[in-house]
Formats: structure tokens, C-alpha cells, sequence
């Protein structure tokens, strides 16, 4: 069962990537709803459920990455 390094680095790129989104969605979103009285209310709550939704999906792509390089491995060996 060999790995195929370049496709693991490239979901951890992916995870790494959801980190930062994965804390500055529910920072904003709260924000929002603290502000609730500010006209700008709906636009930083849309923001902040764009955010969190990226942070979903880039976390559900990298982890299928991790797990195609891991089971699928190096197909191209004769070993």
C-alpha cells in the first residue's frame, strides 16, 4: 500500500487552508448577530456563513484527498 506523496501533500494543503476559515467563520458570525441594530447585518452574517461553508468544504475536499492518496496510492508501480 504505497502513498502518493504529491496528492497527500496536496490535502494537507486543503487542510490547511480550512484552519484559518474554520475559526474566522464563527468569529464573524457572532459579531454579526451581536450587531443585529447595524444596517450592515445581513451582509456580514452572508459573509459569515460563506466563510463557515468554505471552511466545510475545503476540509470534506482534503480529507477525500488524504484518503484517495492513502488507498489509491501510487497506481503507475509495478511492485
Amino acid at each position: 500500500m504505497a502513498t502518493d506523496k504529491n496528492i497527500l501533500a496536496k490535502g494537507v494543503k486543503y487542510l490547511s487552508g480550512a484552519l484559518p476559515l474554520l475559526f474566522l467563520g464563527p468569529v464573524i458570525i457572532n459579531s454579526a448577530f451581536k450587531n443585529e441594530k447595524n444596517p450592515l447585518y445581513p451582509y456580514i452574517l452572508a459573509l459569515g456563513i460563506i466563510i463557515a461553508l468554505a471552511a466545510m468544504f475545503l476540509i470534506f475536499k482534503g480529507i477525500t484527498t488524504l484518503v484517495k492518496s492513502m488507498f489509491e496510492g501510487d497506481k503507475n508501480t509495478n511492485t
